[in-house]
C-alpha cells in the first residue's frame, strides 16, 4: 500500500470513529410526543383558560364528570372548543389525536360531526354541536408520572390515563346520534364496525351457542355507563370457552374496536391482555338478531371478561334505535388507570 493509500485509509477509518462517537437523536416515544402537544396547548392559554383546564390528578370529582348527555343538561368542567381561539382549538385537537389511533381519532371527529348535524337539523339548536366538546387535564403533562387527558361532550367522553409508556383508555363512552348520516357525499357510520362485527359473531354461532348467548329479556341502556364507577355485575350470556377458534378470533375482533381506538403502543399490550382472558370472557345478546346490510343493529350486547366490559345500547325512545347508540368500555381493575397509579 503506497502512502497515498494510507493516508486515504487512515482518514476513512477516522471518520468512522468520529460517526460513531456522535450519539444519534433518541427516537421520541409516543408518551413525550403526547407530553409535547400537551405542552404546546397549554402554551396557548392566557393564565385564565389554564387554570381553567387544569386540575389535580387526584380529583376525584373531575375525573367522574362524564356523560352521554349533553353539557347543558349534565355541564363539564375544563375548556370547551367554542372557548378557545382557532390556534388554541388545532392545538387541543392535535393532543387528542396524538392520543389516539388515527382510526380512535377519526372516530372522534365522525362522533363531532354527528353531533353538529343535530345541531343545524334542529333549527341550530343550542344543545348540540362541535363547540360543546370540552378538554381536560389532571395532573401535570409528564414522560413519568401518571396524569389523565379528558375530552368529551354530547355522545362522547375519552379518559385517558398515562404513566410513562402504559396508557388507559377505560372508562370511555363512544356513542353517536346519528349513528349513520351523509357528510360530503359519503355515509358515515362512526360505530361501523362495533356494529357489522358483532352481527357477524352471533350469526357464526350455532344453535345450542345461541341459545346461550341472547339473553330471555331486554335490555334498554348501558348498565354500567355514566355515574356506575365501581358497580359490578354478573357475567352472562355465552362464555367464549365454549366456542370455537374461528368464534374466539372473531370476539377479539369486534373488542379490537374499542382497544384500538388507543394508540397503537397502548393497544397493542392491551390486546394480548385481552387475548389472554378470552376464554374466560362472556358475550351476551339481548334484542333484534337481523339487521339491514349497511345499517346498524338495534340489539343490545355485551362483552365481558376479568380485565374487561364493552356495553353496545341503541336507544328505543324517540324513533329508530340503530340510529342513537351508546357504547361503553371499562376495565373493573384499571379504571382511570388504577393498576398504573397504585402499588
Amino acid at each position: 500500500m503506497n502512502a497515498f493509500s494510507r493516508r486515504t485509509a487512515w482518514s476513512i477509518l477516522a471518520l468512522a470513529v468520529m460517526c460513531l462517537s456522535v450519539k444519534a437523536p433518541m427516537a421520541q416515544t409516543a408518551t413525550s410526543r403526547i407530553v409535547s402537544t400537551a405542552n404546546t396547548f397549554l402554551s396557548t392559554l392566557d393564565q385564565k383558560q389554564r387554570q381553567s383546564v387544569l386540575f389535580a390528578f387526584d380529583d376525584e370529582k373531575q375525573r367522574a364528570r362524564w356523560s352521554n348527555l349533553p353539557t347543558t343538561m349534565v355541564p363539564r368542567a375544563g375548556l370547551s372548543l367554542k372557548e378557545l381561539n382557532p390556534a388554541q382549538r388545532s392545538a387541543a385537537l392535535a393532543l387528542v389525536s396524538s392520543a389516539l389511533s388515527p382510526k380512535g381519532f377519526e372516530k372522534v371527529q365522525q362522533i363531532m360531526e354527528g353531533d353538529e348535524l343535530l345541531k343545524t337539523s334542529g333549527g341550530n339548536n343550542p344543545m348540540f354541536g362541535k363547540d360543546l366538546f370540552y378538554i381536560s387535564i389532571l395532573g401535570t403533562p409528564s414522560e413519568k408520572a401518571p396524569w389523565m387527558l379528558q375530552f368529551g361532550g354530547h355522545h362522547l367522553a375519552v379518559n385517558i390515563t398515562l404513566a410513562g409508556e402504559r396508557g388507559v383508555l377505560t372508562p370511555s363512552l363512544i356513542g353517536a346520534q346519528p349513528a349513520l348520516y351523509t357528510l360530503n357525499g359519503k355515509t358515515v357510520r362512526p360505530l361501523e364496525g362495533e356494529s357489522d362485527k358483532a352481527i357477524a359473531l352471533l350469526n357464526a354461532l350455532d344453535e345450542n351457542q345461541r341459545k346461550q348467548a341472547i339473553l330471555s329479556y331486554r335490555l334498554a341502556d348501558l348498565v354500567l355507563g355514566p355515574g356506575q364507577d365501581g358497580k359490578t355485575i354478573q357475567p352472562e350470556g355465552l362464555k367464549a370457552s365454549a366456542m370455537n377458534e374461528r368464534q374466539r378470533a372473531m370476539l377479539l375482533d369486534v373488542i379490537s374496536e374499542w382497544a384500538s381506538i388507543s394508540r397503537e403502543s397502548a393497544a397493542a399490550p392491551r390486546m394480548a391482555e385481552l387475548k389472554a382472558d378470552i376464554k374466560d370472557t362472556w358475550f351476551a345478546w339481548s334484542g333484534p338478531t337481523t339487521v339491514t346490510p349497511g345499517s346498524n343493529i338495534a340489539a343490545y350486547y355485551r362483552i365481558q371478561g376479568p380485565h374487561l366490559v364493552i356495553e353496545y345500547a341503541p336507544q328505543r325512545l324517540g324513533g329508530d334505535p340503530s340510529m342513537h347508540v351508546h357504547t361503553m368500555y371499562r376495565d373493573p381493575t384499571n379504571d382511570y388507570g388504577l393498576r398504573l397509579t397504585t402499588k
